[in-house]
């Protein structure tokens, strides 16, 4: 009895020796590759593909299920999730037990150990990721903020080589929308950009030495009229006070790990962002040379000194004016009246800002002059080869202060007025220009240049009899204008300095407002042509559709906005 014993619980001991290293294996595996992109769709909705190549490890068990983390707060269903292995059909798709998101099992075609396979899941009609942007701007503004799935460490190794691609509401443009700076990421934050053949906005980005179990985070904003009203959730903003960091911490918890408050990276995320289409010199201009690139236009020096687009464009504005080559006939909307017979030697931005008020459409104006300041920029960028930008820039800001000693020397409001005609240009580059210009002009009464009637139809003249054009016709109140090959006296007020001071000063203004619109979404339209962001070395686009790769524990949070609440579910199997 006692051997039958011993023989039982040797063989028990040698089945339990032969079982246990298939009870010791565990999900261990690679992910070389991973393809992640976001669909906005303009109903509202987003569209979200995962693209994985799996390469499972010698020895490890088999990727039978993959479990994938849906954004928080979404709303979405089982029947608008397809998904597929080495192209082959997934047709079991659930509620996954480990992650707040879906379980595919791959069934007979789970991926072996030492094996690989490419597993690629497709989820439509995702809802609820919208939210009032923090975002400082004339319009309204919406975004998302997406946290790709990600895989525990305790499975999941080696470096994997991810892109992250959203894809835009068709029809926004790229100086509208905002993307902010990833967290946590490991490659360039500034996104490459280009217009599919969809007209849809596509910002990527791409590191070949990203983690399977890397926390990333992302995000974009855009006008809230590219998408429907209802779908942007307005109540859940957010505002930060000491007092409420307990009540904030306790929803940014996420898969055991701690989100950083999104509403305040959002909000100077946005800054950066705004600033950075701003900046629409190309980098090469700063690269150092030898010796100071004289010549310039005051126009030319505006651009080398990136100084804000409506100023230029008034400054182009105030030139073409004093060549006689239009007028303002109104200020709110900015309207200019291009004379049908031209004066000789205009420059060809002068032809091109003048050729751009012809047209009736806004949109087409605007158009036709970012064209413009895109040639402007590019010639500035050739004509500064071999130059010292600081040494020029230095030089050409003397010019400026020089300008201004010379207004505010003069001695008489005669003179001052035709200095001022002639240095107009180059004194509004001044930073204090505004205030420099209330200054200079006082209480009154100022006589204005000859030609400032052009600018501002709101000037009483009257016309008297022919006579021939002498001097600059600042000296007077009286001054010779030609028109349509004739002479005519133009007789102009005496200003009191303040109207005269906010003549000068609310071109500008009329200009911004009127013509160049929302000062970011007008410059990035430029940058995007002269200084655009750095494309990816390591991947390029895809399109949507196909078949992709997968498995193991995830986890994955899209949120939005300012501070909305993030909620997703650890483990795996």
């Amino acid at each position: 009895m006692i051997n039958k014993l011993i023989s039982l619980l040797i063989s028990m001991l040698l089945i339990a020796s032969l079982i246990s290293p298939v009870l010791a294996q565990d999900y261990l595996f690679e992910i070389p590759e991973q393809d992640i992109q976001i669909f906005i769709e303009d109903d509202g909705s987003i569209t979200i593909e995962y693209y994985y190549l799996f390469k499972n490890q010698p020895g490890a068990h088999a990727i039978d299920y993959v479990d994938i983390g849906m954004p928080g707060n979404s709303k979405y269903s089982l029947g608008d999730i397809t998904a597929t292995v080495d192209d082959q059909p997934i047709t079991d798709i659930q509620d996954s037990l480990y992650v707040d998101g879906v379980a595919l099992g791959l069934g007979g075609n789970a991926i072996p150990a030492g094996g690989s396979g490419v597993v690629f899941m497709r989820a439509e009609n995702v809802r609820g990721q919208f939210y009032i942007a923090a975002v400082e701007s004339e319009e309204e503004y919406t975004s998302m903020r997406f946290q790709p799935n990600y895989f525990s460490s305790d499975f999941a190794a080696g470096a994997s080589d991810m892109t992250i691609t959203f894809f835009l509401p068709s029809g926004v443009l790229d100086g509208e929308a905002i993307w902010f700076s990833p967290k946590n990421w490991v490659g360039d934050e500034t996104p490459a950009s280009e217009i599919d053949s969809q007209n849809r906005l596509i910002y990527q980005w791409s590191s070949a030495n990203a983690s399977p179990s890397g926390k990333y985070e992302f995000g974009v904003a855009f006008p809230s009229r590219f998408i429907p009203a209802d779908v942007i959730n307005a109540e859940n903003t957010f505002t930060f006070n000491p007092s409420d960091a307990l009540g904030v911490a306790i929803p940014v918890l996420c898969c055991g790990g701690f989100v950083t408050i999104f509403g305040l990276v959002i909000y100077f995320a946005a800054k950066s962002a705004k600033k950075r289409k701003l900046k629409y010199l190309p980098p090469k201009i700063a690269i150092e040379g030898h010796g100071i690139k004289r010549g310039l236009t005051s126009v030319e020096a505006a651009i080398l000194l990136e100084e804000p687009m409506d100023k230029i464009l008034t400054m182009i504005l105030f030139s073409v004016l004093k060549k006689d080559a239009g007028e303002v006939i109104t200020r709110d909307p900015l309207d200019i009246k291009v004379e049908k017979t031209l004066p000789e030697g205009l420059r060809d931005y002068e032809i091109s800002f003048l050729n751009a008020f012809k047209g009736t459409k806004s949109s087409e104006r605007r158009k036709k002059l970012q064209d413009m300041m895109i040639k402007l920029v590019k010639s500035i960028s050739t004509k500064m080869k071999g130059f010292s930008r600081k040494e020029t820039i230095t030089y050409y800001q003397d010019i400026i202060k020089k300008a201004w000693d010379q207004v505010e020397k003069a001695k008489t409001p005669e003179v001052r007025a035709e200095k001022y005609s002639e240095a107009v240009d180059w004194t509004m580059m001044d930073k204090n220009y505004d205030q420099r210009t209330r200054r200079m002009f006082g209480t009154g009464p100022v006589y204005m240049p000859y030609w400032w009637w052009r600018t501002d139809p709101s000037i009483n003249r009257t016309t008297s009899t022919a006579r021939t054009v002498g001097g600059s016709g600042a000296r007077s109140s009286k001054s010779s204008i030609p028109s349509g090959g004739k002479s005519k006296t133009i007789t102009l007020p005496r200003l009191p300095g303040s109207k005269a001071a906010a003549s000068v000063t609310n071109t500008i203004t009329a200009f911004s407002a009127g013509v160049v619109g929302k000062m970011s979404t007008f410059t990035g339209g430029i940058t995007n042509k002269t200084n655009p962001a750095p494309k990816p070395t390591s991947s390029t686009f895809r399109s949507s559709g196909g078949g992709r790769s997968g498995g193991g524990s995830s986890c994955a949070c899209a949120c939005a906005c300012a501070g909305c609440a993030c909620a997703c579910a650890g483990g795996g199997r």
